[in-house]
């Protein structure tokens, strides 16, 4: 059964482009006067890096110590600097609270069993400055993407495990549009949406407190 640590072993950066709405990110963090991010599941630092060029300060986190050796390399190819650090989502996240102005998490949240899903979603809560923006991605079952492909097993309502495919053994949650709005309850939605992956993104603002 393989894991994150197994793939970028195996297969290197495996992704290298940025979400094909970095740009419009890059606009609208601007206008929003974000200057502080985290890349939540960093990976091999396709966005680090991208958002790091736009005169961001960035900072990532990854499960897995192959991902981030990676990101690091890349990072220094193109003398940029970010604050990379070994850990994973299912803990508290090491850093304090209102300290990031937004967090971007691509292909990742999903990779887990619901009660942490929440929990994740509780530490971006934490660590966002009031008004702090997110961007994710998650992936739709029967979406038209290539996971329609896997043979999949259900270990819990709307989270299934791969049998087969690059990513077996890794769970999956399927976000329902009503469980984003329950999950996502401390955020405002600006949009949410099916990006040109068939993945469904979500554009939020966190909530001030009352």
């Amino acid at each position: 059964m393989p894991d994150w640590e197994f793939i970028f072993s195996k297969r290197g950066k495996v992704f290298t482009r940025p979400h094909s709405d970095a740009r419009f990110l890059v606009s609208f963090f601007k206008e929003w006067g974000i200057k502080r991010i985290l890349d939540l599941g960093c990976g091999s630092g396709r966005h680090l890096v991208y958002f790091s060029k736009k005169g961001f300060e960035v900072f990532g986190f990854d499960a897995s110590a192959r991902a981030l050796e990676l990101a690091k390399e890349w990072l220094e190819e193109e003398g940029l600097t970010a604050d990379l650090k070994l850990h994973r989502m299912e803990e508290r996240f090491p850093y304090s609270d209102n300290f990031f102005d937004a967090i971007i998490s691509i292909q990742v949240i999903h990779h887990n069993l619901l009660e942490e899903i929440l929990f994740t979603v509780s530490e971006m809560e934490r660590v966002l400055k009031k008004n702090g923006v997110i961007f994710i991605t998650v992936p739709i079952l029967k979406g038209g993407s290539r996971i329609d492909d896997w043979q999949m097993k259900e270990v819990e309502p709307n989270t299934y495990m791969p049998l087969n495919g690059p990513e077996e053994g890794l769970p999956h949650h399927f976000f329902t549009l009503e469980k984003i709005d329950e999950i996502f309850k401390n955020f405002d939605l600006l949009k949410v949406y099916i990006d040109n992956t068939k993945h469904r993104a979500i554009l939020g603002i966190k909530k001030r407190e009352s």
